[in-house]
């Protein structure tokens, strides 16, 4: 963590390369063990430039780590058919311990159709029906990779979760809701926040810890923290101009809150690092699990 005069930075860089290290000797170990590298394929369908840059940065970082990993490229007039067939094949293939789709999909291929069909053991970004499950009935689960980065940083700088107040700002699939489940699960009081909620910012200034994740530029401003709060923003707003800005104005907050992570450098470097953290976990559960067999 670096300090500033006014507040405690949650340096997300930092912490990533400490997970590097980490998950580089458990990569070592499970090669020493099971004589393969953990496997990891990413489901691409083709339309969507973004999707194909963040797959990039996924395919770097598993290099970095150790971890085997491929795409999956389909033609952007793929069917529904051949993305379940694709998703069957990848479940069923010993050698793939986590599979990544790729979102958005094409407009006529449904999210649900992903959700329905990836194996929950390989789902290492949470999206399956039984992890969403799991999670809500607190059973062992693998996570929404940013909803996990934000924990991993909370509990990684020591921040108290248990007992304290936790407001989240965003009740989206991927990242409020799921956060919500998995601080609740650390005995958390959690308010979810939204587009409808009455007297928002003085549900905010009640919190211990404030969460934003609504994709609204510099939303939340100074007088809506309270003094000392942990600020976690999970925005990534592209600005005008070039580069990116965070649901927080970082200025004014880092002025009243007692730690904040910055954007960039907070949440973002961590997230991808979660996914191959919960790649490299699934890989040790399915090898077991075959030992046992």
């Amino acid at each position: 963590m670096l300090s500033s005069m006014t507040v405690t930075v949650l340096d997300g860089k930092k912490l990533s390369a400490e997970i590097k290290t980490e998950l580089k000797e458990e990569v070592q170990r499970f090669q020493q063990t099971y004589q393969r590298a953990p496997g990891l394929v990413v489901v691409r369908v083709e339309g969507d430039a973004a999707s194909g840059v963040y797959t990039k940065a996924i395919l770097r970082i598993a290099k970095e780590l150790g971890v085997e990993a491929s795409v999956e490229a389909l033609p952007a007039e793929t069917t529904t058919e051949e993305l379940r067939d694709a998703l069957l094949r990848l479940n069923r293939d010993p050698a793939v311990h986590g599979v990544i789709v790729q979102m958005p999909l094409p407009e006529h291929l449904p999210q649900r159709l992903v959700a329905e069909t990836l194996a929950a053991e390989k789902d290492i970004d949470g999206i399956s029906l039984q992890s969403a499950g799991n999670l809500a009935l607190g059973f062992p689960s693998l996570y929404p990779s940013t909803a996990a980065a934000v924990v991993e940083i909370l509990e990684r700088t020591q921040t108290p979760i248990e007992g304290k107040r936790v407001v989240i700002l965003g009740r989206s699939n991927v990242v409020g809701k799921p956060l919500a489940l998995m601080l609740l699960q650390r005995n958390a009081t959690v308010t979810i926040c939204h587009s409808r909620t009455q007297n928002l910012s003085e549900v905010m200034r009640e919190s211990d810890i404030l969460i934003a994740a609504v994709g609204r530029p510099t939303m939340v401003k100074a007088e809506m923290v309270r003094p000392g709060a942990t600020v976690i923003d999970v925005g990534t707003n592209a600005r005008p101009e070039g580069g990116i800005v965070g649901d927080v104005d970082y200025a004014s907050v880092s002025e009243v809150a007692g730690a904040l992570t910055p954007v960039p450098g907070g949440v973002g470097p961590l997230t991808n690092v979660m996914l191959m953290k919960q790649c490299i976990e699934a890989a040790w559960r399915q090898e077991r699990e075959r030992a046992r067999a």
